[in-house]
């Protein structure tokens, strides 16, 4: 009687668990299957996220103004080769572009003296940062920048009014990526491009933080979901893709 008691109670143990094992599954995969519909969701925070989830991807944290004099380090130039980037950027003297999290403008500096007779657009989110920009514009005459203040939904640019829209290592720390892009995808011309240069988080020895790293598998996913089409990518650059995308004609 007690080993029948036993063997009964081992075998409801047994469907409790896999009862368990079942609804865990089931709930896992429909979180996943609402997330990758391009809904937001939220988990526990890593140490360099913000806990909302996107496509499956883990939006990090944003680097504010204090951490300014990272992004103008010396060996910055040698580390991205920026000037490789924005030489594949392929620009015309009249074009207007549009430096997505513009930060410090190290991107839009350069791209200035390629767009003589157009201008860069830098927005970017922290007034702290767009007030440093426009102090080193005007210590060095820079006419053709100018600044928008957006935020972390809208980078208030007016419809086609931009040629291509860049992002430079600010993609991945973007608090609303759907309503952003959504934003710069009205913001371009038909036919306008987005670029985006991610560090490559295919490679372990990009020694970047994992949330501020990006594959071109979930580049493509997400960038697709707000009606670009990818072009294709630069590998030229010592440990960042470069993203080419574009929006329909």
């Amino acid at each position: 009687m007690v080993r029948a008691n036993s063997t009964l109670l081992r075998q409801w143990l047994a469907r409790i668990l896999c009862l368990c094992l079942v609804g865990a599954i089931a709930t896992s995969c429909a979180a996943t299957a609402t997330n990758m519909d391009g809904s937001y969701s939220s988990k526990e925070p890593s140490s360099d996220g913000i806990g909302k989830v996107y496509y499956g991807r883990e939006i990090a944290s944003v680097m504010g103004y204090q951490g300014a004099n990272w992004l103008a380090r010396p060996s910055r130039k040698t580390e991205e080769r920026s000037d490789i980037a924005v030489d594949a950027l392929m620009l015309g003297k009249d074009d207007v572009v549009a430096d997505i999290g513009a930060g410090l403008g190290y991107i839009s500096f350069q791209m200035a003296r390629y767009v003589e007779d157009g201008k860069v657009v830098a927005v970017d989110v922290q007034p702290e940062m767009l007030a440093l920009l426009e102090a080193e514009r005007d210590k060095y005459g820079v006419k053709n920048i100018e600044t928008v203040l957006g935020t972390e939904s809208d980078p208030n640019l007016p419809e086609q009014s931009i040629d291509m829209a860049v992002m430079f290592d600010a993609y991945h720390e973007f608090a609303y990526p759907r309503e952003m892009m959504e934003g710069i995808v009205k913001a371009l011309k038909p036919g306008g491009q987005v670029v985006l240069a991610e560090y490559r988080a295919e490679n372990p020895l990009v020694l970047i933080k994992k949330h501020h790293k990006m594959s071109q598998k979930q580049v493509k996913i997400e960038l697709k979901g707000v009606g670009l089409s990818w072009k294709k990518t630069d590998d030229r650059l010592p440990q960042q893709h470069l993203m080419f995308f574009e929006k329909p004609a």
